[in-house]
């Protein structure tokens, strides 16, 4: 979702920020924009084109300068347009420049405030509320000025702030969205990302809820949120700036796709024997007193969940609630301090994710553990336990290998878990890690299915429904499946456990809806292909993946891919790799934007 990058330097800092939003487009954005001091003024340049469009215009204006604030944004309040892109100015002349993500709850109040004081709004935003607030208590300290202005701001904010009297002051505050400070040579940066900013400098200082930052070139000083000057830990980040060699492939979702082999390797790397310690040194301890689980993610991450629900149920024998983060924290639920809190979440920042854990914090159950893929996010620090994937940066918006490695990582989990319940033998324990360290083998088998699978996306390109069927642990499987192929190629998805075809969605099934079924060689089998005559005998089309010897064939409006092998309980890690391929190559012959699909963000940082 939208992103900051702001800077303060001798140098001309116009490449930096130019450069920071480029790393930071696979967020998702509809506008950006960018803000200098230049020539003893504010200036400014928007664009709800690219980065690249910006960059363009930017050069040809000659915009250069030593202070500056720039901005990807992601639309909430008004529309995707010129006038509602960042920065926002306030002042005549201009005074006062912003640049905010995050969402201003009590912005309408304030604006009626500050329309009734004279100022008159060019946009729709609640960012611009904030600019015309700072301009309005604008004393003469730029600083002082922010700290006032936050005591006013209900909902969640990172701001970026410079101010045409102050031209040697970069400021910014951060309340439930994150921001960074970046620390160089004789030069300062802000950024909603610590990747923005990896090429100019690995030295990151995170900003705790409730910061005040004043950057001077030379100078740092941060306030908390009751106005104490404090002291925050400069971390050596190793951020990488993302894989920007697509190689071979035509869109980074197809790359990462087929990274998955080696996500999971990684993920798994020198992990010799199940053991506490793999989530946490006080995990043993942690493990041996809960008594339940309770999961909470959003998106993908929430069927990940799921998965992990029949996982930990079967092998640890210990109860699983799996809630949505958005939901979770607005009803009454019945807290137990016995509970595991487990949160999940490809960057570690997700919004609603965090507000959740805050919740449940809250609510007494403090024993609380994290699968995140960035170590260094407000997710990891907020949890006591961590377990980190290493997926890489994943740019494409559709998680493809986050994803499996989230899989992979709450597998370990209920392994452990049934380890240290006593539930776990030492023959069950070997054979175990030896499916997993086979996995990466085997999920190359199945990617070895993609011509195959291009083969039935040019018969899905054709069609605006589908419906995806799984049982048991493959039923959050087809979901994704479904979430997928909505996502990317736009086309309407609904995953279903199969069992319920006859409790409602049989009715829409007609030669029209092509029906996607998983069919793993399991104890559910039978009962799946019960499932299969029930939509073949209504001129449905299936579609099913199936393992080798399930002995489902191809025939009249049956059509069947084989993988590889049955892989028992890790067998939806498989069969969520040909999905994404499907979604893949249906979003491909539809022509659409596979990286960046249309109102979606990477990182949904905003409630």
């Amino acid at each position: 979702m939208c992103g900051i990058v702001g800077a303060i330097a001798q140098r001309n800092i116009v490449p930096v920020l130019l450069e920071g939003l480029k790393r930071l487009e696979y967020r998702g954005y509809d506008s950006c924009g960018l803000a200098l001091f230049k020539d003893q003024q504010l200036v400014r340049a928007r664009s709800t084109q690219r980065v690249a469009e910006l960059a363009q215009n930017i050069e040809q204006d000659g915009l250069i300068g030593q202070l500056g604030i720039s901005h990807t944004r992601w639309a909430t309040h008004g529309a995707p347009a010129t006038h509602n892109a960042h920065p926002h100015f306030s002042g005549q002349p201009p005074r006062i420049a912003v640049v905010h993500n995050g969402i201003i709850e009590n912005y309408e109040p304030l604006r009626a405030e500050l329309i009734a004081a004279g100022y008159v709004f060019e946009s729709q935003t609640d960012t611009e509320v904030i600019a015309h607030l700072l301009d309005y208590v604008y004393e003469g300290d730029i600083f002082v000025a922010l700290q006032q202005v936050c005591q006013r701001l209900q909902g969640a904010y990172a701001l970026a702030v410079m101010c045409v009297d102050e031209p040697t002051r970069l400021v910014g505050a951060r309340s439930g969205s994150p921001l960074v400070v970046g620390i160089g040579q004789h030069e300062h940066f802000l950024a909603s990302d610590a990747l923005a900013i990896a090429g100019v400098t690995d030295q990151i200082v995170y900003l705790e809820d409730g910061d005040v930052v004043d950057l001077r070139c030379d100078q740092l000083f941060i306030f908390d949120k009751v106005g104490g000057a404090v002291e925050r830990t400069i971390h050596t980040v190793q951020a990488h700036t993302a894989a920007a060699d697509l190689g071979p492939y035509r869109h980074y979702m197809q790359k990462e796709i087929f990274e998955q082999p080696r996500a999971v390797g990684d993920t798994l790397q020198d992990i010799e024997r199940i053991r506490p310690e793999l989530f946490g040194t006080e995990a043993a301890t942690v493990f041996k007193q809960v008594d339940r689980v309770l999961i909470l993610a959003c998106g993908t991450s929430f069927y990940a969940g799921l998965t992990a629900k029949y996982w930990i149920e079967s092998i640890a024998k210990i109860p699983v609630a799996v809630e949505i983060a958005s939901e979770y924290r607005y009803r009454d639920s019945v807290p137990v301090p016995s509970t595991l809190v487990v949160t999940i979440s490809q960057s570690g920042e997700t919004a609603d994710t965090l507000a959740a854990l805050r919740h449940a914090q809250s609510l007494g159950m403090t024993q609380t553990l994290t699968v995140c893929n960035v170590a260094t996010s407000a997710m990891v620090r907020e949890c006591a336990l961590n377990f980190i994937t290493r997926a890489g940066v994943e740019i494409g918006v559709a998680s493809t290998k986050a994803f499996t490695t989230q899989l992979t990582a709450l597998f370990l989990l209920a392994l452990t878990l049934a380890q240290t319940q006593g539930r776990l033998s030492n023959a069950e324990e070997s054979e175990y890690l030896h499916k997993l360290r086979h996995l990466p083998v085997a999920i190359s088998a199945v990617l070895a299915l993609e011509p195959q699978i291009m083969d039935w996306a040019d018969h899905f390109a054709r069609k605006e429904n589908a419906l995806f069927l799984g049982r048991g642990m493959h039923y959050p499987i087809a979901m994704e499946g479904a979430l997928k192929l909505k996502e990317i190629s736009y086309i309407h998805a609904e995953g279903y456990p199969a069992g319920e075809l006859k409790h409602g969605p049989l009715a829409l099934v007609t030669e029209h809806m092509p029906v996607v079924t998983i069919a793993p060689k399991d104890d559910l089998l039978e009962k799946l292909k019960s499932n299969i005559q029930e939509v073949r005998a209504r001129g449905g089309e299936l579609y099913v993946f199936a393992d080798a010897d399930t002995h489902i064939h191809s025939e009249d409006h049956i059509h069947v891919i084989r993988l590889p092998e049955h892989y028992g309980m890790l067998s939806p890690i498989l069969h969520t790799v040909t999905l994404q391929l499907l979604s893949y190559h249906t979003a491909l012959a539809r022509g659409t934007d596979v990286d960046k699909p249309r109102n979606l963000a990477k990182s949904v940082t905003v409630e």
